[in-house]
């Protein structure tokens, strides 16, 4: 008969403890426990504790991080959500056989229930004294070594369950993600937007300039797209009668990944009628420092090795003039081929394809200027070229009225007045038809019902999407997309490559001297 645990590589001594554990009638995982108290509400009630035990007692459960054994007493630090708390066990209270069992079967990782009074030790520590303990989970993978942690970083993303284990620092960072985006929600609602939930699976995909993830229904036999953007769903709602609207969406390109991409990601959009794109940097500066003042409660925060100052007003800057700013180039002061040159002098990206002034504006602003913009700026003013969901701009011809907000040479929102004639809208879609037709796999499809519903007539609107990953980075100190993202994409591992893939990866992080 096969082992059906052949292929995992659990710890074998633990799962020997189980064994044993089972023999003598213990239960390994029971179903349920009377937790009445978590630890952080424990240090709370008990922060004045002197070195008495309390008269009434507690009952926590938690994780097993440490355990020190010191002949006929053992010390141990107990972890839930919350904190961790120590735990003081002797075997005069607990009795012998109670003791030996912790002695023998609790160790780093294992999940049990205490109850008992609270002291304070002679070094100052609030301290449970425990009067009974019950297993409630047996764990059969060993923790990384207590010293170090959890330190290789590709090992983090890829087993962030251990990662939150080991690593207060990541529990922290999604603490923070968590009431930032309650945060951003709660600013909008209570500003009249509402909140709705758009398709994910869409027959045309558009919104923003990206390859698509592609997939089909069978049933419908049809080819469907995982969105790239909320945007044109959202729009529709505006031209339904909807005034004020906003989406928390997960949204997919099929782009490469790297410290500020990765393939699935979060971000807000919100469309508000009678706005324009100022209206919508003004938004947008408010909710950000909202949320900062809220989580921080204050403005200037460390970053690296910089000081990022999100004090509003922040800079705002035309495209045109931060490429003379930053470039010191005047684009529309040289000649196409002029522009070609420089284009190649300064090793930018690409620079045989542009094919106007309006091109290389573009291109010399994304080589040359978004890297330099490190406190928080609004560029605004873009090239029709790219913004096909953009309204022409009202003085300067083949402009739109566009802005992209940028910290840290990282651009984190994107907005503008929206686009509402059906007929130049039908000319945008086609040009960028055009581009994909030739090869340009991020340029958009043409959605005919989107078009449609203009038609109905669509008010001026403004809109702005912001991306709650980079956001966040920024807000909780991160240099990686990974670090904020509890489960980013990650590369799957051929076969031979890692030792545990595909066989169980849960106890893949240890070396054999720490299995034991």
């Amino acid at each position: 008969m096969t082992d059906p645990l052949e292929n995992v590589p659990f710890d074998i001594t633990r799962l020997d403890k189980i064994t044993a554990l089972r023999e003598k009638g213990i239960p390994i995982f029971p179903h349920t426990y009377d937790r009445r108290n978590t630890i952080a509400e424990i240090k709370t009630r008990y922060a004045g504790i002197t070195h008495e035990k309390s008269e009434e007692g507690i009952t926590t459960a938690g994780r097993i991080y440490i355990v020190r054994n010191h002949g006929k007493t053992i010390f141990a630090d107990l972890g839930d959500e919350s904190g961790k708390i120590q735990l003081y066990i002797r075997k005069n209270d607990i009795g012998e056989e109670q003791f030996d069992l912790f002695n023998q079967f609790i160790e780093r990782g294992d999940i049990i229930g205490v109850t008992g009074p609270v002291f304070r030790t002679k070094l100052g520590e609030i301290t449970i004294w425990v009067e009974t303990f019950t297993l409630l989970c047996k764990a059969v993978c060993s923790l990384p070594e207590k010293f170090h942690g959890l330190t290789d970083v590709e090992k983090r993303y890829r087993q962030r369950y251990v990662d939150l284990i080991v690593n207060e620092e990541s529990r922290q960072t999604f603490r923070d993600r968590s009431r930032i985006v309650s945060l951003i929600r709660r600013y909008l609602d209570d500003h009249g937007f509402l909140e709705f939930e758009t398709p994910i699976l869409q027959p045309v995909y558009g919104g923003a300039n990206a390859r698509p993830f592609t997939t089909y229904h069978n049933f419908l036999d049809q080819r469907l797209f995982l969105r790239i953007a909320p945007e044109l769903y959202l729009k529709r709602l505006i031209v339904g009668g909807f005034e004020r609207v906003f989406e928390i969406s997960r949204n997919f390109r099929n782009e490469g990944v790297d410290a500020d991409h990765n393939p699935e990601f979060t971000m807000v959009e919100i469309y508000w009628v009678y706005r324009d794109f100022r209206d919508m940097m003004e938004l947008t500066e408010k909710i950000v420092t909202s949320v900062i003042r809220s989580v921080h409660g204050k403005l200037e925060l460390p970053y690296g090795d910089i000081t990022l100052n999100f004090t509003a007003p922040w800079k705002k800057i035309s495209m045109e003039d931060s490429v003379k700013e930053y470039a010191g180039i005047d684009i529309f002061a040289h000649s196409v081929d002029e522009l070609r040159t420089f284009a190649r002098e300064q090793k930018i990206e690409d620079w045989q394809k542009p094919r106007s002034q309006r091109e290389f504006l573009i291109a010399f602003f994304e080589g040359l200027v978004e890297e330099k913009l490190i406190q928080p700026t609004f560029i605004y003013d873009y090239p029709v070229e790219n913004s096909p969901l953009a309204k022409r701009h009202r003085e300067k011809e083949g402009f739109t009225e566009r802005f992209e907000f940028f910290i840290n040479g990282m651009e984190v929102g994107n907005g503008f007045s929206e686009l509402n004639d059906p007929v130049d809208q039908k000319e945008r879609f086609e040009a960028q038809d055009e581009k994909r037709r030739l090869g340009d796999v991020e340029a958009q499809m043409i959605d005919y019902d989107f078009i449609n519903a203009l038609g109905f007539g669509m008010p001026p609107t403004g809109g702005v999407g912001i991306g709650i990953d980079r956001l966040v980075m920024l807000l909780t100190n991160n240099d990686s997309i990974k670090e904020v993202i509890l489960f980013p994409s990650m590369k799957t591992h051929k076969a031979g490559e890692d030792e545990g893939e595909g066989k169980g990866e849960a106890c893949s992080l240890m070396d054999e001297e720490e299995m034991v």
